[in-house]
């Protein structure tokens, strides 16, 4: 089964994570797995663009089935392996609605690191602003506060939505995102906690970035 499927992913990127968490939730290991170099250019490669014309990764082949969105990625394998590994959308109707309401979020929250971190990465060096950028900064802050009130409850074995979902297959990396970057754990306490609660799980120790285990910069002053 997971012979037949196949991963081309960047390293420390929050998308390519996702994919690969719920791969390894739904006990989904050996699959084929690429890592591509975002600092060679090589996610504009034809080996990206043959499958994903916009040259973006995560870029995951299952058979004949090509999905090179991660949330779309992460639905379907949890719709396609119900029954194997974790389940990861909750049965209960209000925790399955939190869990979609919370994992779309993490996409935007997701957007809005990015902005801060990768700025003259994302922007050309002749359009780069500092008001923009500061906005971009501000737009952060202010979700960062939403986030912290959605973890004001997470304990062990009840996360962003109950027990582990694809929630928290959104959520987590981008906790670990923020604080490989320079989050302030002290300033945002509660999603530290959700952090240190979920560090250690089993697929997330298995897949962690090794790009994680650098020292990062960008969000020193949040």
């Amino acid at each position: 089964m997971a012979e037949s499927m196949s991963l081309l992913s960047g390293a420390g990127s929050c998308p390519c994570w996702r994919v690969m968490l719920t791969l390894e939730e739904k006990n989904l290991q050996g699959y084929r797995h690429k890592l591509i170099s975002f600092e060679k250019n090589e996610h504009k490669s034809q080996e990206v663009l043959e499958l994903n014309p916009r040259g973006q990764v995560p870029v995951f082949k299952y058979g004949d089935i090509v999905l090179n969105q991660s949330a779309a990625a992460c639905l379907y394998l949890e719709n396609q392996f119900k029954s194997q590994g974790t389940k990861l959308i909750p049965d209960d109707p209000a925790k399955q609605a939190m869990m979609y309401q919370r994992m779309i979020e993490g996409l935007g929250l997701t957007e809005k690191l990015n902005w801060v971190v990768h700025y003259e990465f994302l922007v050309p060096e002749g359009e780069r602003h500092e008001a923009a950028q500061q906005r971009h900064r501000d737009a952060l802050t202010t979700e960062l506060k939403l986030w912290e009130g959605y973890f004001e409850n997470v304990a062990e074995g009840s996360y962003l939505a109950g027990p582990f979902s694809l929630a928290d297959v959104v959520g987590f990396p981008n906790a670990a995102y923020a604080f490989h970057f320079g989050l302030s754990p002290e300033r945002y306490p509660k999603m530290a906690k959700y952090y240190n609660l979920l560090k250690d799980r089993p697929s997330i120790k298995a897949t962690w970035p090794p790009k994680y285990l650098e020292s990062g910069q960008g969000l020193k002053d949040f």
